[in-house]
């Protein structure tokens, strides 16, 4: 996922509320990433990053790929008002932003978890439920409001170099779970006696 661009942040709010209020939040994030696909690298990418390509050239060419890839009107006029301003550089990051936006409203937290072997089918429940309760918890230590979370979302990544257990990433918070960690911890404990 690309990184936030401030430019980015305005643009993505005001289609997130547009799309949530026409009850359009699946369908513009779906389209929304076929734009992205076809509009990041390559030769659309390089036209609109021009800058002596005239507003009206960029808004026209932004109008054509919207018909081409059938996107509905409401993100159709968004990529060709985001062309005519200059910020078709920034659609991935306005993309990441939506769908992070949409993933907070529905309670969804994402988390890259780590682990040595694949996690079976019988394992991905539990931890989601032990990552959900990790991140409520430390919301409450944090003096945070609490924050709903209905589901965490595994983006799973085998990583040989672990003996066992797991490391999940969830944001800037990491809980080590793996014997790796657990060995670690104890070292320290031993060494300061």
């Amino acid at each position: 996922m690309q990184a936030s661009a401030p430019a980015a942040q305005p643009y993505a709010r005001a289609l997130f509320a547009l799309a949530r209020e026409r009850g359009q939040l699946d369908e513009v994030g779906r389209e929304l990433d076929a734009v992205v696909a076809e509009a990041t690298g390559g030769e659309l990418s390089a036209f609109f990053g021009r800058p002596w390509v005239s507003s009206a050239a960029k808004r026209a060419v932004a109008g054509q790929v919207a018909e081409r890839l059938g996107v509905a009107k409401l993100l159709r006029d968004f990529l060709v008002l985001v062309a005519a301003q200059g910020r078709a550089g920034v659609l991935g990051a306005m993309a990441a932003d939506f769908h992070a936006m949409v993933d907070d409203e529905r309670g969804i937290v994402r988390a890259r978890v780590r682990t040595a072997v694949a996690l079976t089918d019988g394992e991905r429940g539990p931890l989601d439920t032990r990552l959900a309760r990790a991140l409520e918890r430390e919301g409450a230590t944090r003096a945070a409001a609490p924050r709903r979370i209905s589901q965490v979302a595994i983006e799973e990544v085998v990583d040989p170099t672990l003996m066992g257990g797991f490391v999940a990433e969830i944001g800037g918070l990491i809980l080590d779970g793996s014997i790796d960690g657990q060995l670690a911890r104890m070292r320290e404990r031993l060494a300061r006696g």
